[in-house]
C-alpha cells in the first residue's frame, strides 16, 4: 500500500503512541493481541506504524488498552468549531411533521 509521507509520518506517530499506552499499561504484547483478538504480529506492524493494518485491528487494540473512547471523540465532527458551525448550517431550522 502506498502512503504520502504526511500519512506514513502519522502512522508512526500512532504506532508509537500505541506502544507508549501498551507500556504505560505494563501490558506485554502478547496479552494486548490475545484481549484484542488479533495475532502479535498485526499489534507489531500497529506499534511500527505500518500502512495495511486493518482499522478493526487498531480499534481492537485501542479498546483492550482503555483508548477506545477518544478515538470515537476524535472523529466526531461535533467536537470540533468547524464541526458544530458547519453542522449548524446545514441543519434546517425546524423539521415539519
Amino acid at each position: 500500500m502506498h502512503v504520502t509521507r504526511t500519512v506514513g509520518r502519522r502512522l508512526g506517530e500512532i504506532g508509537t503512541s500505541v506502544r507508549q499506552w501498551r507500556l504505560m499499561q505494563s501490558l506485554k504484547a502478547e496479552e494486548v493481541a490475545e484481549r484484542a483478538g488479533i495475532s502479535r504480529s498485526t499489534l507489531q506492524k500497529i506499534e511500527r506504524g505500518e500502512p495495511g493494518v486493518s482499522v478493526g485491528a487498531v480499534l481492537s487494540v485501542m479498546q483492550a488498552l482503555g483508548q477506545l473512547d477518544h478515538i470515537v471523540e476524535a472523529f466526531d465532527p461535533l467536537s470540533t468549531d468547524i464541526g458544530r458551525l458547519r453542522s449548524a448550517e446545514k441543519l434546517p431550522s425546524r423539521v415539519r411533521r
